[in-house]
């Protein structure tokens, strides 16, 4: 059994599904109890989402500058990062869990990805 079935074009689906969530949920969780930065950072990260999917080498891209490994290598900063954040910047509870639940969603994607 294969363990790396996420496509490159499944990936490109999942990032601007996640862009939009991450610009979408934190409003609907009603993030920002510890900080308002809970919500922005979320919101930021969608959006950065969405522009580096439209600049990875993949179906659903526009100018397909960025290789698919380097998209995944940036997707592990992120991971690491959701993690770090609610320790740096003192998020607590549904603040915190968002970001370390997005960032064990981002690890398990980047694992199960398949290179090109």
């Amino acid at each position: 059994m294969k363990l790396r079935f996420i496509t490159p074009t499944l990936h490109g689906v999942a990032d601007y599904s996640a862009g939009l969530g991450l610009m979408i949920a934190p409003f609907l969780l009603n993030l920002g109890a510890s900080s308002h930065l809970a919500i922005w950072i979320s919101v930021l990260s969608g959006v950065a989402v969405f522009a580096a999917s439209l600049l990875t080498d993949y179906r659903f891209s526009l100018l397909r500058v960025i290789p698919f490994q380097g998209h995944l290598a940036i997707d592990l900063v992120v991971a690491v990062s959701f993690m770090i954040i609610p320790f740096a910047l003192g998020f607590t509870g549904l603040d915190a869990a968002y970001y370390w639940f997005n960032a064990t969603v981002v690890f398990v994607v980047v694992s199960l990805s398949a290179s090109k």
